[in-house]
This record gives C-alpha cells, sequence and structure tokens, in this order.
C-alpha cells in the first residue's frame, strides 16, 4: 500500500480538525493498518467484494467506438455493473466493514450524486448497522431516484438547507455530526479527500477496480496508452489510477466538470482554468475554487458528482507533479458522450462517467491504434434519467411528467373520497 507521509501528499494533506475530531481520526488510523494487514478481515472483504458487489467487474472492448474514433483501442471497466450501480460501494462495504470491526453501531455519510449515499445505505442494510446520509437540498431535488432508493435500505436522509445546499454543505453537516458522537458512530466519508487518514482509507478501498484492470490487462495482453476518470473530489479515479502511480506509463487523465463555461460560477474545474487556489477547507489542504477572501465559489455542473469546490489532496499532488493530466469537459460534451456511447455500445453512462468518454473521445487519434484507451466508467445513468430526459426528449418527458401528476392527484381524490366515506 502507497500511504501519504503524515497525512501529506507533498504539500497537500493533513488532519486540519477541532480537537474533538482528532481522537476519532486517530483511532480511525490506527483500526485501518491494524485490518489491512489482518487476514480474517481481509478474507470477509473479499467475500462480499465477490458475492454482494459482483467483482470483478468485465473489462469491455469497445469495438464499434473504437472503429467509429479511430486511433486507439477503447476499452471500458464496467463499474456500473457493480451492485448499486456505481463505483461507491467498494469504499462503502470496506468502511463499515471497518466500523463494525471497531464497534460503531451507527454510521453517517455525505453525498451528492447520490450514489455514494445510496452504496453507504446498502452496505449499512447489509451489515446491520443505522445509517443517516446528509445531502445537499438541490441534490436532493435533482436526484430522487437515488433518494428514494437510500429510503428503501431503510437510511434517513437529510436535506442540507445551508450554503449552496450541495456537497459541500453535507459534508460540513455530517462532520457536526461525527463531532457530537465520534464515540458511536463512524463518518463514511465518500471521496478520497478530508482529514488524514481518509485519503489514504478510501484510495485503498478503491484500488480493487485499478488493479482488476492491470490483471485484466496482463491477461489479455492489452497495451495500455492511457487510463481516463472523472474527477469530482477523486475516489474513482484514485483507486483506478492507483497501482499505476508510480510508473512513468500510462498516461493518467482526470476529466473535471467544465460545466457551462470559463468563467467563475459556470464550472468545477480546479485544476484547469485560473480559479483555483491553494486553501484550507474541511480539514485538509488542497487546490479549492475560492475567491482572494478564502471564500468558496459557486459551482455548476450538470453532472451532481463533480460539483464539488475542492480536489482530493493525492491528486492535487499528482497533477502539481504532472503524473496526472488534467482537462476540463463541458456539460454539452459530457451529454455527447452519454449518447454516443450509448448508441454505439449499449453502454449507458453516468453523467460523472461520461466526462471520462468525453475525453477518451477528445484523445483516441493521439494514442497509438496498437495500444488502449481505458476508461472507467464510474456509474450507471439510471440514476440522471430525471437530468438526460429533458434534455434528449423534452417534450415526451414533459408528457410523461404531467401524466403523472395528473395519476397522483386522481389517487389523492379516491383515497380522501375513501378516508371521507369511513
Amino acid at each position: 500500500m502507497i500511504y501519504s507521509t503524515d497525512g501529506f501528499f507533498d504539500l497537500y494533506g493533513g488532519k486540519y480538525v477541532a480537537e474533538v475530531l482528532r481522537r476519532p481520526l486517530d483511532e480511525l488510523e490506527d483500526a485501518f493498518r491494524y485490518y489491512m494487514q489482518d487476514y480474517d478481515f481481509l478474507e470477509e472483504l473479499n467475500t462480499i467484494r465477490r458475492d454482494y458487489i459482483g467483482r470483478e467487474t468485465p473489462l469491455y472492448f469497445a469495438e464499434t467506438a473504437t472503429k467509429l474514433l479511430g486511433g486507439a483501442q477503447i476499452y471500458i471497466k464496467l463499474e456500473g455493473l457493480a451492485n448499486t450501480g456505481a463505483h461507491k460501494i467498494n469504499n462503502a462495504i470496506g468502511q463499515c466493514l471497518l466500523a463494525k470491526r471497531m464497534g460503531k453501531k451507527r454510521i453517517i455519510a455525505e453525498t451528492g450524486a447520490g450514489q455514494h449515499g445510496l452504496a453507504t445505505a446498502a452496505a449499512c442494510a447489509k451489515l446491520g448497522l443505522d445509517c443517516t446520509i446528509y445531502m445537499g437540498e438541490v441534490d436532493v431535488r435533482r436526484q430522487q431516484p437515488n433518494v428514494a432508493a437510500m429510503e428503501l435500505y431503510g437510511a434517513k436522509v437529510h436535506a442540507v438547507k445551508s450554503g449552496s445546499r450541495t456537497l459541500k454543505d453535507a459534508v460540513n453537516e455530517a462532520m457536526r455530526d461525527w463531532a457530537a458522537h465520534p464515540d458511536s458512530t463512524h463518518y463514511v466519508l465518500g471521496s478520497a479527500l478530508g482529514p488524514a487518514p481518509f485519503p489514504d482509507i478510501v484510495r485503498e478501498f478503491q484500488s480493487v477496480i485499478g488493479n482488476e484492470v492491470k490483471a485484466q490487462c496482463e491477461q489479455r495482453g492489452i497495451k495500455i496508452g492511457a487510463m481516463v476518470a472523472c474527477v469530482g473530489g477523486g475516489s474513482n479515479s484514485i483507486g483506478f489510477f492507483s497501482p499505476f502511480i508510480d510508473e512513468k506509463e500510462p498516461r493518467l487523465i482526470g476529466a473535471e466538470a467544465g460545466g457551462i463555461g470559463p468563467g467563475i460560477g459556470e464550472n468545477a474545474s480546479r485544476m484547469t482554468g485560473n480559479a483555483s487556489r491553494e486553501g484550507i477547507l474541511q480539514g485538509y489542504k488542497s487546490r479549492f475554487l475560492l475567491d482572494e477572501d478564502g471564500q468558496v465559489l459557486p459551482t455548476r455542473s450538470i453532472s451532481a458528482g463533480l460539483d464539488y469546490c475542492g480536489i482530493g489532496p493525492q491528486l492535487a499532488a499528482l497533477g502539481k507533479s504532472g503524473r496526472v493530466e488534467f482537462t476540463a469537459i463541458r456539460d454539452k460534451e459530457a451529454l455527447e458522450a452519454v449518447s454516443f456511447f450509448a448508441k454505439n455500445e449499449g453502454v449507458l453512462f453516468a453523467l460523472e462517467s461520461a466526462h471520462a468518454g468525453a475525453a477518451a473521445m477528445k484523445i483516441a487519434k493521439e494514442v497509438p491504434s496498437d495500444k488502449a484507451i481505458i476508461i472507467n466508467m464510474s456509474g450507471r445513468g439510471d440514476k440522471d434519467v430525471f437530468i438526460t430526459s429533458p434534455v434528449f426528449r423534452p417534450a415526451e418527458w414533459l408528457d410523461f411528467l404531467h401524466a403523472e401528476i395528473e395519476r397522483l392527484e386522481e389517487k389523492k381524490d379516491i383515497h380522501d373520497a375513501r378516508s371521507m366515506q369511513g
């Protein structure tokens, strides 16, 4: 395992928290390092990965996309086929199992696009743990399918109404909860950021993706030219890149949310553009979208999972050193990638993952035809139907919503009438 040095990756990382959180963080780090060397824990984790998550996930050769794009062979790591529909379950199961070994009975988590909340709720249901999810009110509205699923798993979903009412604010509320209940509660942070040891923990539980890719390519004789993943906080990308970080090849490319343009409040690009700066926020030092007074700038992305104002410290360090390249993908390009891979490969990318798909489409001709570009499809696009349908089929979607409202109102009228008769 590749650990940070005293919680830092070069200049980034650390543990900038109130004293009340230092003890639970130290306790967590000790437990994590112990159990990652414990045979029984790892055996149980691997069994759950195989029988519950459905690992290993396929590495799919996108033959039609390869022909249409020209240049490199296009392969897709189908993390969307994992139970709950995205890579987030890898970390959620790992942390919940760790928390259970530590004697914690209550789990809290933050979520943006809803996939981490969904995965955490599912992991808690499987392992018999109480679950509370913090989610920004804006994200609750645009990710209702995931909210409904979290509640079906038995989780309590709190809509956060402070600040921008998105992922940043959900993280803040989760941190406050953990500080108030450190003895009984474990905070399952969903991305490779936050105070140490979370960047190490999340990367290690997500490195199963990259380790599988490396083994699958070696078994099949696939020469990797580039690996592409979307980057919000960075959980899928750092896990995907993990076994290749200390090698000179292949190219590692992170696709950020370019939103609708380069202006302030139009995107969530931390490693591209000129709006980000070094800062300390939510317990760690990294690159954030901040104004001159250190206040968080507004972000924008069609994908709820990529509109976070910061980036994980290890990715920030890897970007600074040049080992990871970053590119900003506009909303329009991500939507085009959703359509391209759906129509030509029968693979429906989540909007987050579609940013990686779009980046791969851009560089396809830069990579020789005897090498591969591996795209990490970090999640399925089912969850985005309320966002993509108004774009791809607006009239039909509006008709559907009107019909649903009429049906529900009619059902309510019948129920009210029966109640009055009763």
